[in-house]
C-alpha cells in the first residue's frame, strides 16, 4: 500500500523536523530507532524502521532446534526420485 501525505518541515529547537501521525508510526512500527535513507539523484529521503518484527527469532529457532521441535507437521510422501534438478 502507498499513501501520500502532505506536511510541513517545523522548527525543533536549531534544527528541523517533520512530524509524523500517530497511526503512520504504528502502521509502520517506527518507535526510537530509524534509518533515513538518503537518494540524491531523486532527492528522496526514505523512513525504514529499525524496530524489527522478527526481533530474537533466530535465537528461538535455535532453542527450538536444540529442543528437536523443528521438525515438518507436514509429511508427504512424494517422490522424489524421477524428478530432474
Amino acid at each position: 500500500m502507498m499513501e501520500k501525505i502532505k506536511t510541513k518541515i517545523i522548527q525543533i529547537g536549531n534544527s528541523k523536523g517533520i512530524r509524523i501521525p500517530k497511526h503512520i508510526l504504528e502502521r509502520l512500527n517506527l518507535k526510537n530507532l530509524i534509518e533515513l535513507i538518503i537518494d540524491d539523484e531523486t532527492q528522496q529521503i526514505h523512513i525504514k524502521s529499525l524496530n524489527s518484527v522478527r526481533k530474537n527469532w533466530e535465537k528461538a529457532f535455535q532453542k527450538m532446534h536444540q529442543l528437536g521441535d523443528d521438525e515438518s507437521i507436514i509429511k508427504d510422501d512424494l517422490d522424489l526420485e524421477p524428478w530432474e534438478w
